[in-house]
């Protein structure tokens, strides 16, 4: 009866439905480049550790920047880690399945300011709190 009295019908079960339960699509949040490109791109390049680029075949690119994350991470370093994909990236990033971090940006010359932010960001005991790398051959997270 609590059906019923909710405004169930049995004949259109879909009718009057609430389908926004849940996280939004995923691909509702990719940086413009990425959206643009899906599905086309041509090939990938490792310039130097953690530093890729990707080229479309209507030849954007996009540079990703990886670098070591944590399993559990605090608030206040994810708040770091969104503090500088605001600076650099238009707010865009992604966590990779072993938990590093991407940073994703559509220009060249923005790379490199990226990788000045990340390997100037240290913790109290002198560590680097974004190691810089994870590709080709070498140690990852």
């Amino acid at each position: 009866m609590a059906f019923i009295s909710a405004g169930y019908n049995a004949p259109e079960p879909t009718k009057n439905r609430i389908t926004d339960i849940g996280p939004q699509r995923y691909d509702n949040f990719y940086p413009p480049v990425i959206a643009n490109n899906k599905g086309k791109w041509l090939y990938h390049e490792i310039i130097k550790p953690g530093v890729l680029v990707h080229v479309a075949e209507s030849g954007d690119e996009v540079y990703t920047v990886r670098c070591g994350g944590a399993r559990v991470m605090s608030v206040t370093h994810i708040r770091e880690i969104c503090e500088i994909a605001d600076k650099h990236c238009d707010g865009h990033l992604r966590f990779t399945t072993r938990n590093n971090i991407e940073f994703m940006v559509d220009d060249k010359s923005k790379v490199d300011p990226l990788i000045k932010d990340l390997e100037s960001r240290k913790f109290d005991g002198g560590s680097f709190k974004f190691p810089i790398g994870g590709t080709g051959a070498g140690v990852t997270n």
